[in-house]
């Protein structure tokens, strides 16, 4: 086994058929997984942050910025070509079971899955390239996504919560205007 191919990943997802194989047959497959106390969609919207953030190590990949803790509603909606974390584009997409990302000699799968009343998020990364480079990437890549996925499980379950309030809340408020909407159109039409 190559140091830093895996990361938190069963043998069983170690050989399952992700998008990203077809794209990057011959090079060198890292895989990593992590089980996340939310619900797929939550994981998947927070997946959907990259295109705006690494969610790593914020100092070496995001010019020292901090990646945003809130996440953004509007990212969810995806399109292929869309850019994700600078380098990468948006190659194709499920909503809430995978996004499939390629740059110049990488591609990558984040795929999202139900996991009993949890989810279990495993990404693929297949690095091309002379083999001695693609190794040296996978170690390197072993840091930086391990902390990316730790720091997308905390937002995913610390937000969770809080975000299915917002929405339960939103369509209450939404249900509550359409009543009144409609008591006040049967009015109207009495009077």
């Amino acid at each position: 086994m190559i140091p830093g191919a895996t990361w938190g990943a069963s043998a069983s997802e170690r050989t399952v058929a992700l998008p990203c194989d077809a794209l990057c047959p011959l090079g060198i497959q890292a895989d990593r997984a992590i089980s996340i106390d939310a619900s797929p969609s939550m994981v998947f919207a927070w997946l959907c942050q990259l295109r705006v953030a690494p969610y790593s190590y914020d100092l070496l990949d995001n010019f020292g910025r901090r990646s945003p803790r809130k996440r953004d509603p509007e990212l969810v909606r995806l399109e292929v070509g869309q850019r994700f974390m600078t380098l990468f584009a948006l190659h194709s997409f499920v909503d809430d079971e995978h996004i499939t990302l390629r740059a110049k000699g990488v591609a990558v799968t984040y795929a999202v899955r139900p996991e009993g009343a949890s989810t279990r998020l495993h990404a693929r990364v297949w690095f091309a390239g002379p083999s001695l480079l693609a190794r040296l990437l996978a170690l390197g890549d072993l840091v930086m996504m391990r902390k990316q996925l730790l720091t997308l499980k905390s937002l995913a379950e610390n937000y969770s919560d809080s975000w299915n309030s917002t929405i339960a809340a939103t369509e209450s408020t939404a249900s509550v205007r359409a009543t009144n909407r409609s008591a006040a159109d049967g009015a109207d039409s009495t009077a």
